[in-house]
């Protein structure tokens, strides 16, 4: 967009889109252009400044395929058009909404059948992002829209800017000034892309993740337009949007839309991200998250992994302003798996905390287990690898005796277990006696002292901790 304004085209046929249009005018300076072009017949009204260009045409903007060949050939060419525009819905909800153009099947509103338009997801996610905050204490809920309408036709990334979604809202002064504050403070974010399937007309899950995660969206796809999603369809989203990776709303479709969707993807090679997956993204590099993606499926199928808070810190000082190519690949470690698994079973909470305070990345397997793998970047990772491994044997030494032979680099873990049938060749009735002996306290019998460890037999495990 360097060097070319960006276009932000407003109706006079639209309640909303008049209303942003006087704030947008209110808020910045700007230069009224005389030279009109005759033969654009169309055409109200033209304002410049040295960033934007407001276009006031008399006719609904979603009619209009290849207006960016008019703007172009009026001498207003553009890399970026922001539409101003209403939203209407039966509901008469008070909502701010943004999303892109296109017609999944037929075209009723706009544009040509089977065609999406050239999204511009990074600029979409700041408009969206933009609007949370400054929506924040009024009754306006903030929402992606699902793809629909036109117009399609066009060579020039487009999105959509809204209010609604009845009379009321459109002419609402608060809200035409947080849709004009909204898109003239836009700036494209560099954040993964993806393609979404499934939920609602306001794709509530994909506006969720846009506002909380650093991922954000081109075209989507809901529920009921699923079955209008073929391989050419799927292409067509994915080039256009210039998409990283495909989200489903998987509680909102069927079981057999999605194995037909993913059927498609896989043999597209497509990558597909679980909500839990896109939620890691956040701070870290695509590609790097990429490979981590990649090992974690390598190591533990269907796992999940999880990038802990210490490591997105320590990533987006370090590596924020380094080149993709230069950051170093992932590393991996292991910790002993049986002294992992005798540490989870005496106490799983404690590990899980010190997976977090420690370990940069761990996984938990597709049973919900945690796995005995540590990932992280260079020395790090062997180092965090042995904090885990000494914080396993300081959690065993509060519940076991424990001795390790550093020269052999074993730990033997010893533990007495109550024998109820030794207990019974000494002649210590059922009742009350043996849960004492069981508890670690010694009973009289007869006049004899039975001390606890008369009942209990001495086991010693050995762990070999070389990997």
């Amino acid at each position: 967009m360097k060097g070319k304004k960006i276009n932000i085209l407003c109706s006079a046929a639209d309640q909303a889109s008049q209303n942003i249009m006087r704030h947008l005018l209110q808020n910045e300076q700007w230069e009224k252009i005389d030279r009109i072009p005759e033969n654009w017949e169309d055409l109200l009204s033209a304002y410049e400044n040295p960033k934007y260009r407001i276009i006031e045409i008399k006719g609904h903007h979603i009619y209009e395929d290849r207006i960016d060949d008019k703007m172009k050939s009026s001498g207003f060419d553009t890399d970026l058009i922001i539409v101003a525009s209403k939203h209407k819905s039966k509901d008469g909800r008070s909502v701010l909404t943004a999303h892109f153009t296109g017609n999944p099947n037929e075209a009723d509103f706009g544009g040509r059948p089977r065609e999406l338009s050239i999204p511009a997801p990074g600029i979409m996610c700041s408009i969206l992002k933009n609007m949370d905050q400054m929506a924040k204490g009024t009754h306006y809920a903030i929402n992606m829209e699902s793809t629909h309408h036109g117009p399609t036709d066009m060579r020039t990334p487009m999105v959509y800017a809204e209010i609604g979604s009845a009379e009321e809202q459109w002419v609402d002064p608060v809200a035409g000034d947080i849709v004009a504050r909204a898109i003239t403070k836009a700036h494209p974010l560099e954040v993964p892309v993806g393609i979404g399937f499934g939920g609602g007309h306001y794709a509530a899950r994909q506006t969720e993740l846009i506002l909380e995660a650093d991922v954000t969206f081109g075209h989507n796809f809901p529920d009921y337009q699923l079955s209008h999603v073929d391989k050419d369809m799927m292409l067509q989203a994915f080039n256009k949007s210039k998409a990283d990776f495909v989200y489903f709303d998987r509680k909102s479709m069927s079981s057999k839309e999605r194995e037909r969707l993913a059927g498609i993807i896989e043999k597209l090679g497509y990558i597909s991200l679980r909500e839990s997956e896109i939620k890691e993204i956040k701070g870290i590099a695509w590609e790097f998250f990429r490979e981590i993606k990649n090992k974690c499926d390598e190591l533990c199928p269907g796992g999940k992994f999880r990038i802990t808070e210490g490591f997105r810190s320590t990533f987006s000082k370090d590596y924020k302003n380094i080149p993709t190519k230069e950051i170093p690949h992932p590393s991996v470690c292991t910790i002993n798996e049986e002294l992992l698994r005798e540490a989870i079973n005496t106490d799983k909470r404690q590990i899980l905390e010190i997976m977090d305070q420690d370990a940069p990345i761990y996984i938990e397997r597709k049973n919900g287990t945690i796995s005995n793998y540590v990932l992280g970047i260079g020395e790090d990772t062997k180092t965090a690898m042995q904090n885990v491994t000494n914080e396993c044997i300081k959690i065993l030494k509060e519940h076991y005796e424990i001795k390790y032979i550093p020269d052999e680099n074993i730990l033997y873990i010893i533990t007495k277990r109550f024998d109820p049938k030794v207990a019974k060749e000494l002649g210590i009735p059922p009742g009350p006696m043996l849960g004492e002996l069981a508890k670690g306290n010694s009973v009289v019998l007869e006049g004899k002292t039975i001390e606890p460890g008369m009942v209990h037999k001495r086991k010693v495990k050995q762990i070999l901790l070389s990997n």
